[in-house]
This record gives structure tokens, C-alpha cells and sequence, in this order.
């Protein structure tokens, strides 16, 4: 039987036969051949440059862009799940339900356990301001009169000092 084959064999390929980037361009997978062969050693900058079309300092500028790619590729990525803005949001917004349903039902609690032993329910606290101190009640002001009386008395009174000087009153 060691002449037959299984149905479910396993069929190996040959090596270095992998896609590299199935998803890419032939024109992108052509200029990062000849990226490589200048970085090897096989051709120089300017036989590249004028293999693909491009200036000397376009060559250049592609062979930074690839360097660039390289480095990027080459950073370590960090192991397991990444919490994404997404995910936290959910999570502080369920953590933030099961409070609210926490809340509720210790307040239920402690209003049946005064009930059960015949204490009346403290009355409501006042609001605080945010700051926790007393606010003081302001004496309601309408902004616009108040503006309007001062454009008034800026109107009625003399021009200013020193451009009544720079210019002569008028005599008559």
C-alpha cells in the first residue's frame, strides 16, 4: 500500500513558491525587483533609474519609499488583541449599565429596609454646584440695555482728549 495515494494526502510544494503578494501590481513587484538588484549589488542606480523609466533622483526617492516599507514591515507588533477606541467605548458603556442597575437596586434596598423598620426616608439634599460651594443668587441683568446705555453715553459725550487736541475746535 505504499504506492497509493490517500485522498486526504497533504501536497507540498516546492520551496520559495509562495505568493509573495498575490494582491500587488507587476509594475510594483518589477520596481522593487530593481530596488533589489541595485541594493544587491547587480545593477547601479542609474541603469536602474533608466530601466524603469524614471529620472536619478526618481529612482531615489522610489528606493527611500521601499527603504521606508522595509523598516515599517520590520517593526515588532505587539502580541494578542489590541483594544481598539471602539471596543473601549462598548465595555465603559456596559460597565457603565451594570453600575446604573447597581445603583437602582441598592437604592430599592435601603428604601425597603427603612420601610421595614419604620424610619422615614432623610430628606432630599439640595443640588451642589460642581465646585461644592453655595452659589449666590445673581441679580438678573439684561446685558443688552446695559450695553445699549453705555453706547449711548459714549456717544453723547465729547471726543477723546487727545484727538481734540491734534485737531483745532472749530471757531464760529
Amino acid at each position: 500500500m505504499s504506492g497509493a495515494t490517500l485522498p486526504n494526502a497533504v501536497v507540498k510544494r516546492a520551496r520559495n513558491t509562495v505568493p509573495l503578494a498575490p494582491e500587488t501590481s507587476k509594475d510594483a513587484k518589477r520596481l522593487a525587483a530593481v530596488v533589489l538588484e541595485v541594493l544587491a549589488g547587480v545593477r547601479t542606480p542609474p541603469q536602474a533609474a533608466t530601466a524603469i523609466g524614471l529620472s536619478q533622483a526618481g529612482y531615489y526617492q522610489l528606493e527611500a519609499r521601499a527603504l521606508r516599507g522595509l523598516l515599517e514591515a520590520c517593526v515588532p507588533k505587539p502580541k494578542g488583541r489590541q483594544p481598539s477606541v471602539g471596543s473601549d467605548l462598548a465595555q465603559l458603556q456596559r460597565q457603565n449599565e451594570r453600575l446604573q442597575r447597581d445603583l437602582t437596586r441598592q437604592q430599592s434596598l435601603v428604601r425597603v429596609t427603612q420601610r421595614s423598620i419604620g424610619l422615614s426616608p432623610p430628606p432630599a439634599a439640595p443640588p451642589k454646584s460642581a465646585t461644592g460651594k453655595k452659589t449666590r443668587k445673581r441679580k438678573p441683568v439684561v446685558r443688552a440695555l446695559a450695553l445699549a446705555k453705555r453706547l449711548k453715553q459714549e456717544a453723547a459725550e465729547p471726543e477723546t482728549a487727545g484727538a481734540s487736541e491734534s485737531s483745532p475746535a472749530p471757531t464760529g
